[in-house]
Protein backbone atom coordinates (compact mmCIF):
# COMPACT_ATOMS: atom_id res chain seq x y z
CA UNK A 1 0.00 0.00 0.00
CA UNK A 2 1.17 3.37 -1.07
CA UNK A 3 1.59 6.15 1.37
CA UNK A 4 1.32 9.61 0.83
CA UNK A 5 1.92 12.10 3.29
CA UNK A 6 1.17 15.65 2.80
CA UNK A 7 2.67 18.08 4.67
CA UNK A 8 -0.26 20.86 5.34
CA UNK A 9 -0.02 23.67 7.55
CA UNK A 10 -3.42 23.76 9.02
CA UNK A 11 -2.58 21.99 12.43
CA UNK A 12 -0.69 25.08 13.44
CA UNK A 13 -3.55 27.20 13.26
CA UNK A 14 -4.06 27.27 17.19
CA UNK A 15 -0.54 28.07 18.17
CA UNK A 16 0.75 30.03 15.71
CA UNK A 17 -2.30 32.21 16.30
CA UNK A 18 -2.11 32.51 19.93
CA UNK A 19 1.91 32.91 19.27
CA UNK A 20 1.58 35.65 16.97
CA UNK A 21 -1.05 37.32 18.87
CA UNK A 22 0.83 37.61 22.23
CA UNK A 23 4.37 38.49 20.38
CA UNK A 24 2.98 41.23 18.75
CA UNK A 25 0.81 42.63 21.18
CA UNK A 26 3.99 42.06 23.40
CA UNK A 27 6.42 44.28 21.51
CA UNK A 28 3.53 47.23 20.15
CA UNK A 29 2.08 47.74 24.17
CA UNK A 30 4.80 47.46 25.87
CA UNK A 31 6.89 49.18 23.53
CA UNK A 32 4.30 52.12 23.06
CA UNK A 33 3.84 52.76 26.87
CA UNK A 34 7.81 53.55 26.90
CA UNK A 35 7.61 55.44 24.02
CA UNK A 36 4.55 57.41 25.17
CA UNK A 37 6.14 58.06 28.55
CA UNK A 38 9.64 58.82 27.40
CA UNK A 39 8.05 61.49 24.99
CA UNK A 40 6.15 63.19 28.43
CA UNK A 41 10.02 63.22 29.12
CA UNK A 42 9.51 60.84 31.98
CA UNK A 43 13.02 59.75 33.86
CA UNK A 44 14.39 56.67 33.20
CA UNK A 45 13.38 55.19 36.14
CA UNK A 46 9.60 56.09 35.18
CA UNK A 47 10.55 54.89 32.10
CA UNK A 48 11.68 51.13 32.59
CA UNK A 49 8.80 51.15 34.91
CA UNK A 50 6.27 51.65 32.82
CA UNK A 51 7.75 49.41 30.74
CA UNK A 52 8.27 46.84 33.09
CA UNK A 53 4.81 46.95 34.58
CA UNK A 54 3.11 47.11 31.02
CA UNK A 55 5.10 43.74 30.07
CA UNK A 56 4.11 41.84 33.31
CA UNK A 57 0.42 43.43 33.07
CA UNK A 58 -0.09 42.39 29.58
CA UNK A 59 1.02 38.94 29.77
CA UNK A 60 -1.33 38.43 32.69
CA UNK A 61 -4.13 39.90 30.66
CA UNK A 62 -2.94 37.98 27.29
CA UNK A 63 -3.50 34.62 29.48
CA UNK A 64 -6.49 35.65 31.61
CA UNK A 65 -8.08 36.88 27.91
CA UNK A 66 -7.17 33.46 26.09
CA UNK A 67 -8.56 31.45 28.62
CA UNK A 68 -11.39 32.89 29.53
CA UNK A 69 -12.18 33.09 25.90
CA UNK A 70 -10.97 29.52 24.91
CA UNK A 71 -12.34 27.90 27.33
CA UNK A 72 -16.12 29.31 26.15
CA UNK A 73 -15.63 27.62 23.77
CA UNK A 74 -14.64 24.68 25.15
CA UNK A 75 -17.58 24.56 27.29
CA UNK A 76 -19.62 25.15 24.14
CA UNK A 77 -17.99 21.90 22.37
CA UNK A 78 -18.74 19.73 25.37
CA UNK A 79 -22.11 20.75 25.69
CA UNK A 80 -22.47 19.08 21.79
CA UNK A 81 -21.12 16.28 22.69
CA UNK A 82 -23.17 15.48 25.56
CA UNK A 83 -26.14 16.54 23.84
CA UNK A 84 -25.02 14.40 20.69
CA UNK A 85 -23.55 10.97 23.23
CA UNK A 86 -27.62 11.15 25.30
CA UNK A 87 -28.89 11.57 20.95
CA UNK A 88 -26.85 8.80 19.72
CA UNK A 89 -28.07 6.76 23.14
CA UNK A 90 -31.81 7.32 22.89
CA UNK A 91 -32.03 7.46 18.75
CA UNK A 92 -29.35 5.75 17.35
CA UNK A 93 -31.24 5.36 14.02
CA UNK A 94 -32.50 8.91 13.60
CA UNK A 95 -28.81 9.70 13.78
CA UNK A 96 -27.65 6.95 11.70
CA UNK A 97 -30.03 8.37 8.96
CA UNK A 98 -28.55 12.32 9.40
CA UNK A 99 -25.31 10.74 9.33
CA UNK A 100 -26.33 8.92 5.94
CA UNK A 101 -27.58 12.40 4.73
CA UNK A 102 -25.10 14.51 5.42
CA UNK A 103 -22.88 12.33 2.82
CA UNK A 104 -25.17 12.43 0.59
CA UNK A 105 -25.23 15.61 0.51
CA UNK A 106 -21.76 15.65 -0.59
CA UNK A 107 -22.15 13.71 -3.57
CA UNK A 108 -22.02 10.13 -2.06
CA UNK A 109 -24.77 8.19 -3.33
CA UNK A 110 -27.40 6.65 -1.00
CA UNK A 111 -26.46 3.06 -0.60
CA UNK A 112 -23.36 3.77 -0.04
CA UNK A 113 -24.20 7.01 2.16
CA UNK A 114 -25.64 4.60 4.61
CA UNK A 115 -22.81 1.73 4.58
CA UNK A 116 -20.15 4.26 5.12
CA UNK A 117 -23.03 5.81 8.40
CA UNK A 118 -23.22 2.21 9.56
CA UNK A 119 -19.37 1.27 9.20
CA UNK A 120 -18.29 4.39 10.83
CA UNK A 121 -20.90 4.43 13.80
CA UNK A 122 -20.00 0.85 14.34
CA UNK A 123 -16.00 1.79 14.36
CA UNK A 124 -17.00 5.47 16.60
CA UNK A 125 -20.17 6.53 16.45
CA UNK A 126 -19.36 10.24 18.59
CA UNK A 127 -16.28 10.77 17.02
CA UNK A 128 -17.96 10.64 13.26
CA UNK A 129 -20.96 12.73 14.14
CA UNK A 130 -18.72 14.84 15.98
CA UNK A 131 -16.54 15.30 12.98
CA UNK A 132 -19.06 15.60 10.38
CA UNK A 133 -22.02 16.93 12.00
CA UNK A 134 -20.44 19.76 14.83
CA UNK A 135 -16.97 20.63 12.63
CA UNK A 136 -15.51 18.93 15.86
CA UNK A 137 -11.91 17.75 15.19
CA UNK A 138 -9.80 16.72 17.59
CA UNK A 139 -6.58 18.80 16.22
CA UNK A 140 -8.78 21.89 16.38
CA UNK A 141 -10.14 21.47 19.69
CA UNK A 142 -10.23 23.84 22.39
CA UNK A 143 -6.88 23.85 24.37
CA UNK A 144 -7.58 26.59 27.07
CA UNK A 145 -4.36 26.16 29.43
CA UNK A 146 -2.49 25.54 26.16
CA UNK A 147 -3.76 28.88 24.32
CA UNK A 148 -3.15 30.75 27.69
CA UNK A 149 0.49 29.72 28.38
CA UNK A 150 1.48 30.46 24.65
CA UNK A 151 -0.33 33.96 24.70
CA UNK A 152 1.80 35.06 28.25
CA UNK A 153 4.67 33.52 26.71
CA UNK A 154 4.83 34.66 23.49
CA UNK A 155 3.88 38.45 25.53
CA UNK A 156 6.67 38.20 27.85
CA UNK A 157 9.12 37.49 24.32
CA UNK A 158 8.16 40.09 22.30
CA UNK A 159 7.49 42.48 25.19
CA UNK A 160 11.23 41.82 27.04
CA UNK A 161 13.18 43.35 23.85
CA UNK A 162 11.54 47.11 24.90
CA UNK A 163 12.57 47.03 28.12
CA UNK A 164 15.62 45.19 27.76
CA UNK A 165 16.63 48.63 24.98
CA UNK A 166 15.47 50.74 28.24
CA UNK A 167 18.19 49.50 30.04
CA UNK A 168 21.00 49.60 27.88
CA UNK A 169 20.39 52.52 25.74
CA UNK A 170 21.63 55.88 26.31
CA UNK A 171 18.40 58.03 27.96
CA UNK A 172 18.77 60.72 25.24
CA UNK A 173 17.95 57.77 22.54
CA UNK A 174 15.35 55.77 24.29
CA UNK A 175 12.59 56.68 21.90
CA UNK A 176 14.56 56.51 18.74
CA UNK A 177 16.15 52.96 20.00
CA UNK A 178 12.63 51.61 20.47
CA UNK A 179 10.87 52.29 17.88
CA UNK A 180 13.60 50.91 15.41
CA UNK A 181 13.99 47.74 17.16
CA UNK A 182 10.15 47.25 17.51
CA UNK A 183 9.74 47.94 13.75
CA UNK A 184 12.40 45.20 12.88
CA UNK A 185 11.02 43.00 15.23
CA UNK A 186 7.80 43.39 14.07
CA UNK A 187 8.99 43.04 10.46
CA UNK A 188 10.72 39.36 11.87
CA UNK A 189 7.39 37.98 13.47
CA UNK A 190 5.89 38.93 10.70
CA UNK A 191 7.62 36.88 8.20
CA UNK A 192 8.57 33.88 10.81
CA UNK A 193 4.28 34.06 10.86
CA UNK A 194 3.82 34.10 7.13
CA UNK A 195 6.47 31.40 6.70
CA UNK A 196 5.30 28.97 9.37
CA UNK A 197 1.82 29.65 8.17
CA UNK A 198 2.38 29.71 4.37
CA UNK A 199 1.11 32.75 3.50
CA UNK A 200 2.68 35.35 1.54
CA UNK A 201 5.61 37.15 3.37
CA UNK A 202 5.65 40.98 1.90
CA UNK A 203 1.46 40.78 3.24
CA UNK A 204 2.17 39.72 6.02
CA UNK A 205 5.21 41.46 7.23
CA UNK A 206 3.53 44.96 5.89
CA UNK A 207 0.15 44.69 8.01
CA UNK A 208 2.48 43.91 11.56
CA UNK A 209 4.64 46.95 10.38
CA UNK A 210 2.01 49.31 9.82
CA UNK A 211 -0.35 48.83 12.84
CA UNK A 212 2.48 48.59 15.35
CA UNK A 213 4.11 51.83 13.46
CA UNK A 214 0.70 53.62 14.33
CA UNK A 215 0.10 52.11 18.05
CA UNK A 216 3.57 53.70 18.60
CA UNK A 217 3.37 56.57 16.53
CA UNK A 218 -0.19 57.89 18.95
CA UNK A 219 1.60 57.01 22.19
CA UNK A 220 4.55 59.04 21.02
CA UNK A 221 1.86 62.08 20.36
CA UNK A 222 0.15 61.54 23.41
CA UNK A 223 2.91 61.67 25.21
CA UNK A 224 4.60 64.79 23.69
CA UNK A 225 1.27 66.98 23.62
CA UNK A 226 0.61 66.36 28.06
CA UNK A 227 4.13 66.82 28.10
CA UNK A 228 4.97 66.30 31.83
CA UNK A 229 6.31 63.75 33.84
CA UNK A 230 4.58 60.65 34.61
Amino acid sequence: MLLHTEGHRSSNIGWLRAAVMGANDGIVSTASLIVGVAAAHGTPHNVFVAGAAGLVAGAMSMAAGEYVSVSSQSDTENADLEQEKHELATQYDVERAELAGIYEARGVSHALAVQVADELMTHDALGAHARDELGIVDMHRARPLQAALASAAAFSVGGILPVLLVVFTPDAYVAEMVIAASLVSLMLLGVLSARVGGAPVMKAAVRVIFWGALAMALTYGVGALIGSPV
